[in-house]
């Protein structure tokens, strides 16, 4: 993933209305969920989810079909995964990424 689509990925997910309804569609599956219920499950007004999927969408997070009357969005992995994976090269010059908690934290002078 180039600099930039990180940053407009990251950008678009800043929001918490925007994030929690990532998170919501990457539950979901593959399959997604029509942006009725997105919006029943989050309690965001309609008109505020047609913004904010329109953002997701323009950062390259999520896909939308029609089937029928209803509009579906549908989280996209290969996007999730590529912004995942930007955010971890390299991560500790190739070392394991984990950090051991402290044994007693209290003792630690922070």
């Amino acid at each position: 993933m180039e600099p930039t689509a990180a940053v407009k990925a990251l950008a678009a997910l800043a929001h918490e209305s925007r994030l929690a309804t990532f998170r919501l569609l990457v539950q979901a599956g593959p399959s997604g969920l029509a942006a009725s219920r997105i919006a029943e499950a989050l309690g965001i007004p309609a008109s505020s989810l047609s913004f904010h999927l329109k953002e997701l969408s323009h950062a390259g997070l999520v896909t939308s079909r029609q089937d029928g009357r209803y509009l579906f969005y549908a989280a996209q992995y290969d996007a999730m995964n590529a912004l995942l994976g930007f955010l971890t090269e390299n991560c500790c010059g190739g070392a394991p990424c984990s950090v051991a908690e402290p044994a007693d934290a209290a003792g630690c002078g922070c």
